[in-house]
């Protein structure tokens, strides 16, 4: 039984990084990246996999508008929107704060797929599902039929996403590895962890969530204290570029010609250099570093552009 609805492009390819390994100190055939960027559907990343569920749940259902919540620059508010162009019914995302002047990055992109915004002021993750579900009643009252797609397409059903993307990686990769990942609202690592099991990977906590070991175990059956979660690069919060994901962005853009984002790839970066540094992984053992997504979050970032522009050595 399945209301799964295809939108990607599967399965994402998985390639060698010997460059990125060895300025790691991993060995050359130790480091591998799942290329969930690449997905296809808007602008790609790893939503795209549990969007497939629960829109398609949203679809059998009847629904003919998607709402959703996320910060501004959203990659799931992003694909949301474009899932809602790709499948013919309208988006609707709702985001805390007010519009500013730019229009850049995921927020741009929201608009090119002909997305609403609801913006809700200043709120908490409380006060921005209230203001969500308040959305879908108005949108009821005027003759919609709304779905509320959770935060970050995370939920038990759009995990299932990444039980099959760790399908994939078995088939790819045979024998054990450790697969490394951003953990933002928590689906993405509990459907690895259900397809691989707990000790297969390893979660970098973005700030996105007060508390990722929870998020993560109300997804998936594996017990709290056996998940691999790291929340040491969180620095001064979910927003903010801090010093090791500025070295993440170049150390990969320099070795391997692959562009990360601020919030989460980048995070999921500078943790696996601090998970070599402290032995948590160690050479010798086959390590993926799942690609996730979120370029056009980069060019929305308040400093990442800017911060990037400036890193390049300057001639004579």
């Amino acid at each position: 039984m399945s209301d799964r609805v295809e939108l990607g492009s599967w399965p994402t390819a998985v390639e060698a990084a010997p460059r990125l390994a060895a300025a790691l100190g991993l060995g050359a055939d130790d480091l591998w990246i799942k290329r969930d960027d690449l997905t296809g559907l808007g602008g790609g990343g790893n939503k795209v996999r549990k969007l497939e569920w629960t829109v398609g749940a949203a679809l059998a259902d009847g629904a003919d508008t998607l709402v959703t919540t996320g910060a501004p620059q959203s990659n799931h508010a992003r694909l949301t929107a474009a899932a809602a162009a790709r499948t013919g019914v309208a988006a609707v995302l709702v985001f805390p704060g007010r519009p500013g002047a730019s229009r850049s990055g995921n927020l741009a992109l929201d608009g090119l797929f002909n997305a609403r915004i609801v913006w809700a002021g200043e709120v908490d993750a409380a006060g921005l599902d209230g203001v969500a579900r308040q959305t879908c009643e108005r949108l009821r009252a005027s003759g919609a039929r709304p779905a509320l797609i959770p935060f970050g397409g995370s939920s038990r059903l759009g995990a299932r996403g990444y039980e099959r993307c760790g399908e994939e990686l078995r088939a790819q990769l045979p024998g054990p590895v450790t697969v490394v990942a951003a953990l933002g609202s928590g689906g993405t690592m509990a459907g690895l962890v259900s397809a691989l099991g707990p000790d297969a990977v390893l979660g970098v906590h973005v700030g996105a969530v007060p508390d990722p070991r929870a998020a993560v175990a109300a997804l998936t059956d594996a017990a709290p204290a056996r998940l691999r979660i790291r929340t040491d690069q969180v620095g001064e919060g979910y927003a903010k570029l801090t010093e090791p994901v500025r070295d993440a962005l170049k150390l990969a853009a320099r070795t391997e010609g692959i562009v990360l984002d601020p919030i989460y790839t980048g995070r999921a970066l500078a943790g696996l250099v601090a998970a070599v540094g402290d032995g948590d992984i160690r050479p010798g053992e086959r390590t993926v570093f799942l690609h996730s997504g979120g370029l056009p979050g980069f060019f929305g970032h308040p400093e990442a552009p800017d911060f990037a522009e400036r890193a390049a050595d300057p001639v004579g």
